[in-house]
């Protein structure tokens, strides 16, 4: 059986409390992406889930980075949050066609859902029908992350399995997510073991994530990671850990 492909990055990536730490002091703000792409081969983007970026910025962030990077963007909070995945959805589809200017190194979206909204599989079902049919981006890989106890029901689940969307697996504090895998690949995020968005993952921590994301490699599934512990840089640390444990790069 092939080998799956490893994808391993941090979320987000233009903190300046990582000036010094991770980026030389003398390095300027906007080449901050292309030396991070020399480090990794994958980043979130957590800007466009406040935001949507132009076309033109998701083109600049294409040309920017080295040859075989990706991303992942994450989708505007206004349609996860406030629409609550409501279709039609003129904010989805401008979102999705903006991010068209990153190219072939588009590699997935996430759909980060609330905490205080409870389990509606008729509007998933409806966003995973959508996805299927869009023409925008066909085929992308979509990742559905949840942070209220009544996602993780098994009607959800079939939901996910019946179109390849990937349940995010995901240390949130009130709600850790480990199983079940839902797609043909897996993506793994992580918030922070001890303390929301800081805090460094201890070499044992790292050595048990490892043991897994081999065995979902072996078994053909593409794996991505993604460390959101961005406080003093611990998700660059601890990226550039795991990588080293898995000998990438």
């Amino acid at each position: 059986m092939k080998l799956g492909k490893l994808y391993i990055g941090t979320s987000g990536w233009n903190y300046e409390h990582w000036r010094g730490i991770f980026y030389p002091d003398d390095l300027p703000q906007n080449r901050w992406l292309d030396f991070y792409s020399q480090h990794f081969d994958t980043v979130e983007i957590n800007f466009s889930f406040y935001r949507l970026p132009e076309k033109k910025t998701f083109e600049g962030w294409y040309h920017t980075t080295q040859e075989h990077f990706s991303f992942t963007a994450k989708v505007s909070r206004f349609y996860t949050h406030m629409k609550k995945l409501a279709l039609p959805e003129e904010n989805l589809s401008r979102f999705l066609e903006n991010a068209t200017g990153l190219g072939d190194k588009l590699s997935a979206i996430l759909f980060q859902l609330p905490p205080f909204w409870n389990v509606n599989v008729e509007r998933l079902a409806q966003l995973a029908a959508y996805m299927n049919a869009q023409k925008i981006l066909p085929c992308i890989r979509s990742v559905l992350e949840v942070r209220n106890n009544s996602w993780l029901s098994e009607d959800v689940f079939k939901v996910l399995k019946d179109n390849n969307i990937a349940l995010c697996l995901a240390d949130w504090p009130e709600l850790p997510v480990d199983s079940p895998i839902t797609a043909d690949f897996v993506y793994v995020r992580r918030h922070g073991p001890s303390a929301l968005y800081a805090s460094r993952y201890t070499q044992k921590e790292l050595e048990a994530d490892a043991g897994m994301i081999r065995r979902w490699l072996t078994s053909g599934k593409d794996v991505y990671v993604y460390f959101n512990n961005d406080a003093m840089a611990w998700a660059v640390k601890n990226a550039l850990e795991l990588k080293k444990l898995l000998k990438q790069g």
